[in-house]
């Protein structure tokens, strides 16, 4: 049976691309058929470009990323200014698709958990809709700890598990760097998959040796 999960972030800029693509690897490295998937891009294709070159299954542009918008905004202005209605209908249809073709897919989320993705329905609904355990990727900033813990409880409220999360240390000279990774082991109800040190230049592939997957964390 595949695995699949539902990536999201504390925030935006937090290295959920690179996250993502570095479980990818991690996975293709075991042997796994390991795909990706971004049901919404807002501002250019390189999330999706990443994605689709650390998976090892083809699989059609337009499933992997149904909703390409020009603009880097919140996906609901970013649609509604290209006249785009995002369908959770569709993407759920692409994404059973793309999960019958792999052993392990990773469907990444827009922004964080609760970005606003059309006039009512937000990456919660997404993710509920999906019905897929979730991994967190906690940007290590100041602050990381007051978004991790709402973003833990936003996604316990949807009655999904949170199988995982990364802790990415996006700023260089975060003080107290491991008491608030302590902090977070104590407060987050699910495994630490990878503690990702700054990166000056951040590659998946050196990155995907420090991720457990979250099979290997006995999930």
């Amino acid at each position: 049976m595949s695995q699949a999960y539902f990536l999201t972030g504390t925030d935006t800029d937090v290295g959920k691309t690179l996250i993502a693509a570095a479980l990818l690897r991690r996975a293709a490295a075991r042997g796994w058929r390991a795909l990706g998937m971004k049901p919404v891009a807002a501002g250019g294709a390189g999330d999706v470009d990443a994605l689709i070159a650390a998976g090892n299954v083809h699989a059609p542009r337009e499933r992997v990323n149904p909703y390409l918008l020009r603009e880097p905004l919140s996906p609901h202005l970013a649609a509604r200014r290209d006249g785009a209605a995002i369908d959770f209908e569709r993407i759920a249809r692409d994404c059973a698709a793309l999960r019958a073709e792999a052993d392990f897919l990773v469907v990444e989320g827009a922004g964080g958990f609760r970005v606003p993705l059309t006039e009512t329905q937000d990456g919660g609904d997404l993710a509920a809709r999906l019905a897929l355990p979730v991994i967190l990727v906690v940007g290590l900033r100041l602050g990381c700890l007051n978004h991790a813990l709402l973003s833990a409880e936003a996604i316990r409220a949807r009655g999904l598990r949170l199988a995982g999360w990364v802790a990415n240390q996006i700023d260089p000279g975060m003080a107290c760097l491991e008491e608030n990774v302590d902090t977070l082991r104590a407060r987050l109800a699910a495994p630490l998959l990878g503690h990702v040190p700054h990166q000056a230049r951040p590659d998946p592939a050196r990155i995907a040796p420090l991720l457990t997957l979250p099979e290997q964390a006995g999930l």
